[in-house]
């Protein structure tokens, strides 16, 4: 490779939170039963006592590319601050990790794997105890909108109560020049195939379209969307909780102001730089550029709240950009590095995020009747998308179905 005419392969890389990294400090797997599911897979641990499933809790992976790694899920829900898995089973309850062959397919497709799961929990399950069903991120619209189909079918799916931790009920967001860099890398890579995937598709508020250079609802989005409201939007007979790593007080990321440079790259891809997400029409939000072959590129948007430093659950975006792009030689001048991947009023399905009030709003001062959940929980203080942390688990742990 010369390193003044082409730039190297970006490798195997993709956009995680901390349920889908590789953990720090693995812990160890118990001993666990598998059950093999249409387009997916589980693993089921008993509840302290328990021979058998008697008060099973489903649990759905989140988005990523590739076969769910139910290892890595379950230390990233028993690694950190708090021990979720083993609260729950001490607590009695069977905990059934859900994954999918393909984490990045459609949610209409994976919804299929739930309700496998749902009937086989409740076939195998001793006595009478009400499911509790839900997920972490994307796993938490799929839980929603299988339980919602079943019941649409008249299916009994026996579940007391549904739960979305960090969930994106109106939508993720991924800084769109981020998006368009996928595509601009001149290699098939996995970054690409994780951006322009069909959950990614489904559940992103804005979406860069390779093939037309626009920016705008994915037509899988507008699609999956009418699919939803077509069964009822939710499930109607469990309780629907909803918890959210963003803040509530609509106070977002004060180090993350709007229309600053978040990450510029010199060596490879020279000058290619990403700016934190401003109000207004034509803003650049990225600048790229790349030397074989030559192409030079910069992605505005016109209409777009201060999205990066919302309210919500964060994702290190740039910084995991930036690692890439060091480990290929690359030198980096990283500001940012994390933004807000899913503000906390489309986890707790209030308002919506295309305007900057309702962004920002004070969701502690919103009347309860402004979500579509029964009952919510938003963090103290913002917190990575997905992170366990005492609070939120404590208060899920507590309103479990008996």
């Amino acid at each position: 490779m010369s390193e003044t005419t082409e730039e190297p392969n970006v490798g195997t890389f993709t956009l995680g939170g901390p349920l889908s990294a590789e953990p720090a400090a693995p812990v160890e797997v118990p001993e666990h039963e598998e059950w093999a599911l249409p387009h997916g897979f589980a693993w089921v641990f008993l509840g302290e006592g328990n021979r058998d499933v008697r008060r099973p809790v489903i649990m759905a992976d989140g988005f990523n590319l590739g076969r769910s790694k139910l290892d890595w899920l379950y230390q990233g829900l028993e690694g950190g601050e708090f021990p979720f898995i083993s609260e729950l089973r001490r607590r009695g309850r069977d905990v059934i990790l859900l994954g999918y062959d393909e984490r990045s397919a459609s949610i209409l497709e994976n919804a299929q794997t739930v309700i496998a799961a749902i009937h086989r929990a409740g076939a195998e399950r001793l006595g009478n105890a009400r499911l509790a069903v839900g997920g972490f991120s994307m796993g938490g619209i799929v839980t929603r909108y299988a339980l919602a189909k079943m019941e649409q079918q008249r299916m009994d799916h026996q579940t007391g109560l549904y739960f979305s931790y960090d969930s994106p009920h109106r939508g993720a967001t991924i800084p769109v020049g981020v998006q368009a860099f996928s595509h601009f890398i001149p290699f098939p890579n996995d970054f690409a195939r994780q951006m322009n995937s069909p959950a990614a598709r489904q559940m992103l508020w804005r979406h860069y379209d390779k093939d037309t250079g626009k920016i705008g609802v994915a037509p899988e989005r507008t699609e999956f969307l009418a699919e939803l409201e077509r069964v009822g939007n939710w499930p109607q007979i469990p309780v629907k909780l909803g918890v959210a790593n963003g803040r509530a007080d609509g106070i977002g990321l004060p180090d993350v102001p709007p229309g600053e440079v978040a990450l510029r790259i010199d060596r490879i891809y020279p000058g290619t730089t990403f700016y934190t997400q401003a109000q207004g029409d034509d803003v650049t939000a990225a600048y790229l550029n790349r030397r074989f072959p030559k192409a030079e590129r910069t992605i505005t948007t016109s209409g777009f709240p201060e999205l990066d430093g919302a309210p919500g659950g964060t994702l290190h975006t740039y910084k995991i950009l930036a690692d890439a792009m060091k480990k290929l030689g690359g030198k980096t001048d990283l500001r940012h590095e994390q933004v807000c991947f899913v503000p906390s009023v489309s986890a707790v399905a209030v308002r919506d995020i295309e305007t900057q009030d309702d962004l920002y709003v004070n969701i502690g001062e919103l009347g309860p009747e402004e979500s579509e959940l029964d009952d919510f929980l938003c963090s103290d203080e913002t917190t990575a998308h997905t992170a366990i942390t005492a609070d939120l688990a404590v208060w899920l742990l507590d309103r479990l179905p008996d």
